[in-house]
This record gives C-alpha cells, sequence and structure tokens, in this order.
C-alpha cells in the first residue's frame, strides 16, 4: 500500500548559469524575452546535472515528507535513463513501476538561469508509456507532465479512478499536455479531487485572462465548474490561491531572495499534497506549499531546498507572520 503514485515523466535537468545576457520587455513587464548574442560563444558562470521532471520532482518532494510514494513513469535503455532511478532512489521513491523504453531517448532539458527566473530548452519524444497489470494501492494519484503518448496512459488512469471511487486524484496538466489537447486537459479535470496549476495555465484551460475575470477567484470558481474539488492557483511572487465550493483562501509569498526558480511549482504542489495527505485544512495546505517551494528557489536546482517535516515547522515559524486570508 502506497500513500502517493505520482505519474508523469522523469529526466535529466542540466542548468546552465548566464549572466551575459539581456531581457526585452514590452511595458507591463508581463512578456520578456531572453535576448543572446547570435552565433556567438555565450560564457556560463556555471553548470551541473540533476533529476527533473514533475513526477519526479513531486515524487521526491512527498517522499521527504513522509509519504510513501512510488512513481510511474518511463525513461530510456541510456545512461540517463540509470541516472533518474539512482537520484529517485535516493530519495526513497520506488521506482518498479518505472517501464523502459526502448524506442526513446530518456527526457532532458537545458535550464538558462538569468537573474533569478528560468527559461527552459524542453525535449519531448513520442513514448511508450506503459499501464501495470497489476497497479498497487494507493491513498492518492498526483497525475502531471508527460509527452506524447500520455493519452492512452490518461484514459487508464480515469477508467482506474472510476473503479477506485477512494481514491484521491490530483492533477497538474504539463506543457505539452496543455499544447496537444485542451479537451483532454478538460476531460481529467472531471476526474479531479484536487487541481494545483499556475496562472497561466489557468488562463489557458478556461480560454481567458485574469485581466478580464478581475481576480484570481473567479478563476477559482470556473475551474470548479469543469468538475474539480478543490483548485490552487499559484501566481509566483503573488503568492497563491486555494478554493472549493465552500471558500477561497489566498497566501503571500515568503520574502526569500531567489536564485533559481525551477522546481518551484513541484515543490509547491508536494507540499501542499502532504498537508492535505495528512488531514490538514486548505489553508494550512497553503502554508506548506509556500513553506517547500521558497526554500526551494533559494538553491539551484528542483530538489535541493527540499523540506522534510520538521523544516516545514521552521521554515513557517520563520515567517509565522505571513499567514492565509479568505477572500
Amino acid at each position: 500500500m502506497f500513500n502517493l503514485i505520482t505519474i508523469g515523466d522523469a529526466l535529466i535537468d542540466t542548468h546552465v548559469q548566464i549572466d551575459d545576457a539581456t531581457l526585452e520587455c514590452d511595458i507591463n513587464h508581463e512578456h520578456c524575452h531572453l535576448c543572446l548574442d547570435y552565433a556567438s560563444k555565450i560564457p556560463i558562470t556555471g553548470s551541473f546535472q540533476s533529476l527533473g521532471g514533475n513526477g519526479a520532482n513531486v515524487a521526491c518532494g512527498a517522499s521527504k515528507l513522509g509519504l510513501k510514494t512510488v512513481i510511474l513513469s518511463s525513461v530510456g535503455n541510456d545512461s540517463n535513463g540509470k541516472l533518474v532511478e539512482e537520484e529517485l532512489t535516493k530519495f526513497k521513491v520506488n521506482t518498479s513501476l518505472i517501464s523502459i523504453d526502448k524506442t526513446a531517448q530518456t527526457r532532458y532539458s537545458v535550464v538558462l538561469n538569468f537573474r533569478g527566473e528560468r527559461t527552459i530548452l524542453s525535449y519531448h519524444q513520442k513514448r511508450q508509456y506503459v499501464w501495470p497489470d497489476n497497479i498497487p494501492a494507493t491513498d492518492w494519484i498526483y497525475y502531471t507532465g508527460m509527452s506524447e503518448g500520455f493519452e492512452k496512459i490518461q484514459t487508464k488512469l480515469i477508467n482506474h479512478l472510476r473503479k477506485h471511487p477512494t481514491i484521491r486524484s490530483a492533477f497538474n496538466p504539463g506543457s505539452y499536455q496543455l499544447k496537444q489537447s485542451l479537451e483532454l486537459v478538460q476531460e481529467m479535470i472531471a476526474h479531479t479531487n484536487l487541481l494545483i496549476i499556475n496562472l497561466e495555465e489557468a488562463e489557458k484551460i478556461l480560454n481567458t485572462t485574469l485581466a478580464k475575470e478581475k481576480t484570481p477567484v473567479a478563476l477559482i470558481h470556473k475551474l470548479l465548474a469543469l468538475g474539480a474539488e478543490e483548485v490552487v492557483i499559484t501566481d509566483a511572487s503573488r503568492g497563491a490561491w486555494a478554493g472549493d465550493s465552500d471558500s477561497v483562501w489566498h497566501i503571500n509569498s515568503f520574502p526569500v531572495e531567489v536564485k533559481a526558480k525551477t522546481g518551484a511549482g513541484d515543490a509547491f504542489s508536494s507540499g501542499y499534497l502532504a498537508a492535505r495527505f495528512n488531514k490538514l485544512s486548505l489553508e494550512e495546505a497553503l502554508v506548506w506549499g509556500i513553506a517547500n517551494s521558497s526554500s526551494v528557489i533559494v538553491k539551484v536546482g528542483s530538489q535541493n531546498g527540499l523540506l522534510d517535516k520538521a523544516g516545514i515547522k521552521k521554515m513557517i515559524n520563520k515567517y509565522s507572520k505571513i499567514k492565509p486570508k479568505a477572500v
């Protein structure tokens, strides 16, 4: 029996720190472009490789917070695939549901870190994901970013949830899923207990904008209408909102010095999910999510700042003046 199954890609991130670049932004600084000299050799100030991917990141974060976790994913028959499994094992994540796809390489990405923000060059290749014949019992399933081939897995997942109504489901659609089929994303939302997305993703799913809807609260109500029981919207430095049919809460971000944002959303998800698993309230879960993500963004790498339960409590005590408020 597991507490959590994460379903999503696991990959290798190559982090590159660059200083010799410029930003070009619109007048409101809402849309910016990272600019490098074309046909030039750009110096970097550091680089390293680490485990990445939404499914892997959340699995590691949840495991560190005490949840017995297994990941359902796919890697290639290559050195990166072996490295993925080794890194997951370090976090005590069970890897028995990882299948080896001999037709595809293990996914990888290049993460360009500049002025505390990241630009990700992400490689997606069609994968032969495998749904196991005997999927283990679990309390929660967290379904997140996958590559081409996710469609069959999603159908299997929905059927599994129908057959096992006591399983709680969380959904955080990945960039490829959002780009390829909003219809399938909305189909999954209808079978979701907990939807966790950022503001940009919320706007895309609903085909609207925050400016048009006026408040994140309005976005949450529209997402609840799609079938989710509980919705969380994160918005970087502006914090996060969480709501259900009874109430909506907001929490500000903790005032930490940001070094890199890679993995922040996944750290929030694992913190929030662990709190809900431990029967904490929606507003308490917001605090856990913000605490975990705040710890990750002060370091470079998706797992380097992940907290255990003691670390969560310490971070919350440090920023005890920041509390969730009903909105």
